[in-house]
């Protein structure tokens, strides 16, 4: 997949969680955004605190800039993890929109970053990436008992 397309997926899927029904890129993904912001506002029902545990860096790049697109504020308290990240948000708007569309782009974007190091590992490095076969343990001495 290039690049263009991977945006163009991206863009995608935001505009689904948005419900958009026009299907012009850049127009229809900024149409998304404010009918989530708007979305966001008429929820009448205050913001938890919510911990999210995000192991990969991408998946905590993508995150971050998932909320600040919406006009949240990601953050971590001091000496939590660096794979921690809070977020105060509407419990609605994390469970119908925020939640499923982040791990619908993360899935997205991990597959094709899956796919860019595949395909670098294989031009550089080697062709066979099949898995390790596994063999039995080698068999242990049997210590005296005393």
């Amino acid at each position: 997949m290039t690049l263009d397309a991977l945006i163009a997926r991206l863009l995608k899927i935001e505009s689904l969680h948005a419900g958009a029904t026009t299907d012009g890129e850049r127009v229809a993904s900024e149409a998304a955004r404010t009918r989530i912001l708007e979305r966001i506002a008429a929820l009448d029902e205050e913001e938890i605190e919510m911990r999210f545990t995000l192991h990969s860096r991408w998946s905590q790049q993508l995150f971050t800039a998932l909320a600040r697109r919406y006009g949240l504020e990601p953050f971590r308290y001091r000496r939590q993890h660096a794979t921690s990240l809070m977020l105060k948000i509407k419990q609605r708007f994390l469970d119908d929109t925020f939640w499923p569309q982040f791990q619908e782009l993360n899935a997205e974007l991990a597959k094709h970053l899956d796919e860019v190091a595949t395909t670098v590992i294989e031009a550089a490095v080697h062709r066979d990436l099949s898995e390790a076969p596994e063999r039995a343990a080698p068999k242990q001495l049997a210590l005296p008992v005393s």
